[in-house]
């Protein structure tokens, strides 16, 4: 599905969310690692792994986009070891919940976060931050460069 609308996420705004995801997570003493789901999720896993002073950091790398809108199969280039127990996993969204329900597979006993999330996933994750529109694409702040633009009344 192509998105009809856009939410731009600058890198405070996604900083103050992740803060305040890390904040619902604590105390931190119930956690002994994070696991980012890449790329996404590596920004927040890191913030939220600094917030709760965790020092067991890894990755889940999954490919399941390929262009905005554009989905393909979930395919996973690396895996983590055991059933996630003990574990917080985090990604940047949840928009359809494939990829979501792909991942909570690989470690059911990791608590799933994520700083946002549309309707469609929200039932695969455990909390989130802020809901967005299901037909609106995120562009968060890695995807994007300042530019300058010229003023309307010189077009």
């Amino acid at each position: 599905m192509q998105p009809n609308k856009h939410f731009f996420v600058s890198w405070e705004e996604l900083h103050r969310d992740t803060r305040e995801l890390a904040r619902q997570l604590l105390p931190a003493s119930q956690w002994r690692g994070v696991i980012a789901i890449s790329r996404g999720g590596l920004v927040p896993a890191a913030i939220i792994a600094r917030e709760l002073d965790l020092r067991l950091v890894d990755t889940i790398c999954v490919k399941s986009y390929t262009d905005i809108g554009a989905n393909t199969e979930v395919q996973l280039l690396k895996g983590v070891p055991g059933d996630g127990e003990g574990m917080l996993l985090v990604d940047d969204l949840v928009d359809t919940g494939k990829t979501a329900e792909f991942v909570r597979a690989l470690v059911p006993k990791a608590r799933f976060v994520t700083v946002y999330a549309k309707p469609s996933g929200t039932p695969q994750v455990d909390s989130y931050i802020e809901q967005v529109a299901q037909d609106t694409w995120i562009n968060f702040p890695w995807d994007m460069a300042l530019q300058r633009t010229q003023p309307l009344a010189d077009n």
